[in-house]
């Protein structure tokens, strides 16, 4: 039976390539937001209603929505009408794949401290939706030239499902 037994030089070289290994799996994950800003804009920490409201058109799983947030007077938040938004698995058999619909929307700031502000969409038509029964929660990315709302499924993948505003 033999041994490798490695000493001096040697020794601190394979020690510093086996830390190496094990620090770039968390090299991969610095920011949550890394792969929202690769793909679109930084993640928003503070956005106004007038910040977003306009009409957006989707990309990859989204490529068929459209999306139009209105302001109503002295709220934060308005309407929102959708086009060939994703029903989800409830409504499907009644509804299909997509709806045509409205409702209302707002920023909510009720994450926990440090959490990114977020755009509620509440649905009343084609009919009321329960809460997660259709993407009701999106998250937010902008620039100064570039507005994003997006499911954030996975933060360390380009969303799927994203919304560009025009």
């Amino acid at each position: 039976m033999s041994r490798l037994v490695v000493t001096g030089r040697r020794a601190r070289a394979v020690t510093a390539v086996a830390a190496l290994g094990l620090l770039l799996p968390l090299g991969a994950c610095a920011s949550a937001s890394t792969a929202v800003e690769a793909c679109m804009a930084k993640q928003a920490t503070s956005v106004s209603s007038v910040d977003l409201t306009g009409t957006y058109t989707g990309k990859d799983e989204a490529k068929a929505v459209t999306m139009t947030l209105k302001p109503a007077g002295g709220r934060s938040g308005g309407t929102v009408t959708v086009h060939n938004w994703p029903t989800g698995d409830w409504y499907k058999s009644e509804l299909g794949d997509t709806f045509n619909g409205s409702g209302t929307w707002q920023v909510d700031y009720s994450g926990g401290p440090g959490d990114p502000p977020q755009v509620d969409l509440s649905f009343t038509e084609p009919r009321l939706f329960l809460d997660g029964y259709t993407i009701d929660k999106l998250s937010i990315a902008m620039d100064s030239t570039r507005t994003y709302l997006y499911k954030n499924d996975d933060p360390d993948a380009c969303p799927a499902f994203r919304l560009k505003k025009r």
